[in-house]
């Protein structure tokens, strides 16, 4: 069942990111897994965006969202900025592209964002980067935080004699008279001669000359006793058995349905767009301006439960951060890693012997089958 969970912290001062560097930095452990669900920071702007703690919900106002997220073809780990349109006033989401995927085991791993007075932002998984970008850079991130300076004219219509055909059929081109349409596109093999010694009356197999009916069978519950059937011998040896059929090849007059071939379209004008037109959203932007930082909080919809958060960090210095990583998330990794390795051993060990369980009983079940009476030694 999919729940949805939220919890909020103030801090006791807002962070203002406009200013050095700022890193972002938490754990976190899926203890089930992660099939479909979040695992994400949002971290809020000030109250007076206009929200409160008591009340706080999916609509929060926040500047920064950043954590794993996984459902269906959905497999990242989120970095999302609420920017501000110096134009017009509105907030707007603009996406990371081709963020890294979620680590898929049940370990503890440590997220971090590094967001630097270059306007570059580095994504860390473990201490390892995964992925470096520019925040100014329309390849980095969906939509670009500076728009486009040109937009495509709303207001600008293709005229209707507008034709967008490379290609049309030749209109002067005609079906050949020697043209078939209804011609299969195979017939039979007339040259085709049947092999000697195809053996006409045998069929392909043929009932179990060695099987008995079980000692044990009733014909009134288990219905008619038919003995199994096996491969005919004497086909082995023969080029085949049955019906001999001449074989089917491809008919040389076969060739479908006629349509005029293609020329260059004499009207064609090429695929129409709209004429550009100033963008009066268009701003020019030096450095990003993000809302400072005023509250971290989690705000997910999950399917699975045991998801652990940890050591939450926000730091004006990456060595801050990376010294936590060293200190509190890396031994508690390595110690849950051992334990997870000794953990798969044990399943593997266990689902071995289940395998072999399972395999010993179909064996017993088929060495008391009545027809496989004498080889039960075999068998066993």
């Amino acid at each position: 069942m999919a729940k949805k969970y939220a919890i909020v912290k103030e801090l006791d001062e807002a962070v203002n990111l406009k200013d050095g560097t700022t890193v972002l930095q938490f754990e976190t452990r899926l203890q089930g897994g992660l099939e479909c669900g979040g695992a994400y920071l949002k971290y809020l702007s000030p109250q007076d965006a206009g929200w409160k703690p008591k009340e706080f919900d999916n609509e929060s106002p926040y500047s920064i969202m950043f954590g794993p997220d996984k459902c269906g073809a959905t497999n990242k780990v989120h970095f999302i900025l609420k920017h501000k349109n110096p134009k017009s006033g509105e907030y707007i989401e603009h996406h990371l592209k081709y963020p890294p995927s979620v680590p898929s085991d049940k370990l503890t791993h440590v997220y971090t964002a590094i967001l630097k007075p270059d306007n570059e932002v580095s994504i860390l998984i473990d201490g390892e980067e995964k992925k470096k970008a520019s925040f100014l850079s329309a390849e980095d991130f969906e939509p670009p935080l500076i728009p486009s300076k040109t937009i495509p004219d709303p207001d600008d219509k293709k005229p209707e004699d507008w034709d967008e055909r490379a290609k049309i059929p030749d209109p002067d081109a005609v079906k050949p008279e020697d043209w078939d349409e209804d011609a299969p596109m195979e017939i039979e093999d007339e040259e085709a001669v049947k092999p000697e010694g195809w053996l006409d009356d045998e069929p392909d197999e043929i009932d179990d000359p060695e099987a008995t009916k079980p000692e044990d069978w009733d014909d009134e519950e288990d219905g008619e006793w038919e003995a199994p059937k096996i491969e005919n011998p004497k086909c082995e040896i023969a080029p085949g058995c049955g019906e001999w059929k001449r074989p089917m090849k491809r008919n040389p007059a076969y060739k479908g349905k006629w349509s005029p071939p293609l020329i260059d379209n004499p009207s064609y004008k090429g695929i129409w767009k709209p004429q550009e037109i100033p963008n009066p959203s268009y701003f020019e932007l030096e450095k990003p301006d993000f809302d400072p930082i005023a509250a971290i909080g989690i705000e997910i919809w999950t399917m699975q439960d045991g998801i652990l958060f940890d050591n939450i960090l926000i730091a004006k210095n990456d060595k801050v951060a990376e010294s936590y990583r060293e200190t509190t998330w890396k031994p508690k990794f390595e110690v849950e890693k051992e334990k997870q390795k000794a953990e798969d051993e044990a399943a593997d060990s266990a689902r071995l012997a289940g395998f072999q369980r399972k395999v010993f009983d179909v064996l017993y079940k088929v060495a008391d089958t009545p027809f496989l009476s004498k080889y039960k030694h075999q068998i066993l």
